[in-house]
């Protein structure tokens, strides 16, 4: 047990609350049905040759298909690297960075990102890589990027990562056991196009994979830490915690979420769920890319490389026990939530009023049938230790937590997800 927690919300903190926000976006940003084909007329303003990356299902699809057509129709030259794999391995990023050397002496002018969030992600680390030159493990990270990158356009075809909006590429790293994060503003895409339309296929469980992650998105930035607001926080860390200009685009992607989610996992043919919740993904990298997420985000890496659980999936299971440990921390934040999932708390106190906040984000994450604990996923009692540790490697993302993390704490939270411990303090 960690014992005290050391909390660190605005008032106790002494931090001011006048208003405050940090805003870092693509320079691009066009979203709705059928949008995706304005790729083709940003991509030739940027220059004559594109690299897209992408994995094995879509490479074969119509939709790409379609891509690549109205590109070519723009007399660009097309290279399209169709291997990305799941959870991004360093292997397939240097397999890509190799193959387009080969066929296009790293001559592109853009890489579109064409998937979801591993393909968007390849094309940060490869434009990085194209530009810069190494190995991603030199970028790991906050602010390692030394300058401008070859410009992405990500086309995210789910509705979750928000990779699209993000300063930020996830990779797995074999040798340290766990994904690794390269963070750094030059990453944000030059435009996220966001399409929902791509969307409309997504089975199901990829749905409520996607789905949580954009909940965790959303809920972790806007219960984030609040810093002091210093002049130079915003070229210090990427992750200024929570702040003024992203807790109301939290709240309305959560919003978008509470109205939405359980209809697209449920109807899948739903347009007007699955465009909400292709506009909730988005407001969710945009605030996880600003404001930043926290443990849930920290611990999941670890479990995730163990379990080979999908991401959205492990950090959908744990968001209920990291808001519970972060609860007395968080209670004003937690009864706006309550209140944005559609909950009345009118003549509630504080306490009862965060409470609901935390029992509604536990019924939409039941409604997408997700497990209930990370033993469900896969993990052992005797793995819990090892988890803790290695979730202390994610320092941006433990430091972005509402209330101190250290080792005890972080194993607290860890045996609480093993056995299923809601309880409340």
């Amino acid at each position: 047990m960690s014992g005290v927690r050391t909390m660190s919300c605005q008032h106790e903190a002494g931090i001011p609350s006048a208003p405050f926000g940090v805003l870092r976006l693509p320079r691009n940003i066009v979203a709705g049905a059928g949008q995706r084909f304005a790729a083709a007329e940003m991509a030739a303003s940027l220059g004559e040759s594109v690299l897209i990356c992408t994995d094995a299902r879509l490479a074969g699809s119509h939709d790409l298909a379609e891509l690549v057509s109205s590109l070519e129709s723009r007399g660009l030259t097309v290279h399209v690297f169709g291997d990305t794999e799941a959870e991004l391995p360093l292997l397939g990023i240097h397999r890509c960075v190799d193959w387009i050397t080969e066929v296009a002496q790293k001559q592109v002018s853009s890489v579109i990102g064409f998937g979801g969030g591993s393909c968007i992600d390849m094309a940060k680390v490869v434009s990085v890589l194209l530009t810069h030159g190494g190995q991603p493990r030199d970028y790991y990270g906050e602010f390692a990027v030394p300058g401008p990158t070859v410009p992405v356009i990500a086309l995210p075809t789910t509705a979750g990562t928000g990779s699209e909006a993000t300063a930020i590429a996830v990779v797995s790293d074999s040798e340290l056991g766990m994904k690794m994060g390269i963070s750094s503003p030059h990453l944000i895409p030059f435009a996220a196009i966001c399409d929902p339309e791509l969307t409309y296929t997504c089975p199901p469980a990829l749905t409520a994979a996607t789905g949580a992650d954009a909940l965790v998105h959303l809920v972790e930035s806007f219960t984030a830490i609040t810093r002091e607001r210093t002049s130079s926080l915003a070229s210090e860390r990427v992750f200024v915690g929570k702040n003024a200009l992203c807790d109301s685009i939290a709240l309305g992607g959560i919003q978008l979420v509470g109205r939405s989610l359980l209809t697209a996992y449920r109807d899948p043919s739903n347009t007007e769920a699955r465009a909400n919740m292709m506009m909730a993904a988005l407001y969710g990298g945009v605030v996880l890319s600003n404001a930043g997420t926290a443990a849930a985000h920290a611990i999941q890496y670890p479990v995730g490389a163990l379990t080979h659980t999908p991401h959205g999936v492990g950090v959908g299971v744990l968001l209920p026990y990291v808001l519970r440990y972060n609860f007395q921390a968080i209670q004003p934040a937690l009864a706006q939530v309550a209140e944005a999932l559609g909950c009345d708390i009118s003549g509630l106190d504080a306490r009862a009023a965060a409470i609901a906040g935390v029992e509604a984000v536990d019924r939409l994450i039941a409604g997408i049938d997700l497990p209930e604990t990370i033993k469900e996923l896969g993990v052992e009692s005797g793995d819990l230790a090892q988890i803790a540790q290695l979730s202390l490697n994610s320092k941006r993302l433990i430091d972005n937590n509402p209330v101190s993390l250290d080792l005890n704490a972080i194993t607290e939270i860890v045996q609480a997800a093993y056995a299923g411990d809601r309880s409340i303090r």
